[in-house]
């Protein structure tokens, strides 16, 4: 088992003390893609937040790999857990420094060559001299699925990755995302509203409706209900 979520939760502290989200559960093998759907305010975001630990649960556990993300320090773990936010947040400087920051934190090697070969990945071959505040949101995007890959993550986080973008941009993104998920064969978590992308994309899916888990099980399952 890839990832195992255990009645995961979490409640604002005083003196707001709302309940954000309470009980989930469920589990991802290797190379599987969970969709998760509900309406907007629903925890779908607070749920991907509490997986890399960018938040911190006030009840429940996630296992990676059999082991308590808790015991996992958030560096490490941010980069065993990537994510591509629903925009994109690039870092002053070149498409190359933003791509390769990851490893750099790690001081692991990651060179031109490497670079240039995850850049063309993602549709942006010669793009690493380019100043990364200058790229359209299409562009912009792709670096980030770029420095989220570059560090080799064994799960990958999308919080609605393609919803700012165009139509035209946001096919595009999809369909790169979705070949990349399965060319690496990565256990994935994909949020999105968009009910057809969910059926395109997942292989399981997750319902959420105001913080709780209504519905989990095979996409025919829980979008027919």
């Amino acid at each position: 088992m890839m990832l195992e979520i255990r009645g995961l939760g979490r409640t604002l502290p005083p003196p707001e003390q709302r309940i954000l989200l309470r009980g989930i559960s469920f589990a991802l093998d290797r190379g599987e893609v969970l969709a998760v759907v509900g309406p907007s305010g629903s925890g779908k975001s607070t749920l991907l937040r509490l997986l890399n630990r960018l938040d911190e649960p006030s009840m429940g556990e996630v296992l990676l790999q059999g082991r308590d993300t808790r015991s996992i320090p958030p560096r490490e773990l941010r980069r065993r857990i990537g994510m591509v936010m629903q925009r994109a947040y690039l870092f002053p400087g070149t498409v190359a420094e933003n791509v390769s920051y990851g490893p750099s934190q790690h001081q692991s090697s990651f060179g031109e060559e490497e670079i240039q070969a995850l850049l063309e990945q993602v549709g942006l071959p010669g793009y690493a001299a380019r100043n990364a505040l200058t790229l359209s949101g299409g562009e912009a995007q792709r670096v980030a699925i770029a420095r989220a890959l570059a560090n080799q993550p064994e799960v990958l986080l999308l919080d609605e990755p393609t919803s700012a973008l165009d139509e035209s941009s946001r096919r595009t993104i999809e369909d790169l995302l979705e070949s990349l998920v399965r060319q690496r064969h990565l256990t994935c978590i994909w949020v999105t509203h968009n009910m057809e992308q969910a059926r395109s994309i997942a292989d399981k899916v997750v319902a959420l409706k105001s913080g709780e888990m209504i519905a989990c099980g095979s996409v025919p399952e829980v979008l027919r209900a």
